[in-house]
């Protein structure tokens, strides 16, 4: 058995929605920034927060992708490339930091005919008959 990784790409062009609690006074503290200018808005000191975090942390970050071959950013599979994996015998462990998206057209057959496993930090995104089909293979 065989493993291919297909071309990720860099950048992601959506966004994923969060929830996060915060304490009271942290609460205040972000809202007094807002009010005096200095942020926009709660979001904006939030991205910036953890913007800042992940500048401070991207080395370790560099590792871990090398160390775990995980591709960092977009991951798409058509059914195109599902068909040359499987027309080639292989099986495809897909590893991603960001987005992992399976094409509406792919069949459920299809996907388990060809991948592995999914690994996903961040999304993913496939339709629900194939995120069914390959409900034991997502770890």
């Amino acid at each position: 058995m065989s493993t291919t990784s297909l071309e990720a790409r860099p950048s992601v062009g959506g966004t994923e929605k969060i929830t996060i609690n915060l304490g009271v006074v942290d609460l205040g503290q972000i809202d007094l920034l807002v009010q005096e200018g200095f942020y926009s808005n709660r979001t904006d000191l939030i991205r910036t927060a953890i913007r800042n975090q992940l500048s401070v942390h991207a080395d370790a970050v560099k590792r871990t992708l090398t160390r775990r071959t995980l591709l960092l950013g977009l991951q798409h599979l058509s059914r195109t490339d599902l068909e040359r994996a499987l027309a080639a015998g292989q099986m495809l462990q897909i590893q991603v930091v960001g987005l992992a998206r399976i094409a509406d057209d792919v069949s459920p057959e299809l996907a388990r005919a060809t991948i592995q496993s999914i690994v996903v930090l961040g999304a993913f995104h496939a339709n629900a008959a194939v995120r069914s089909a390959l409900a034991d293979r997502i770890l």
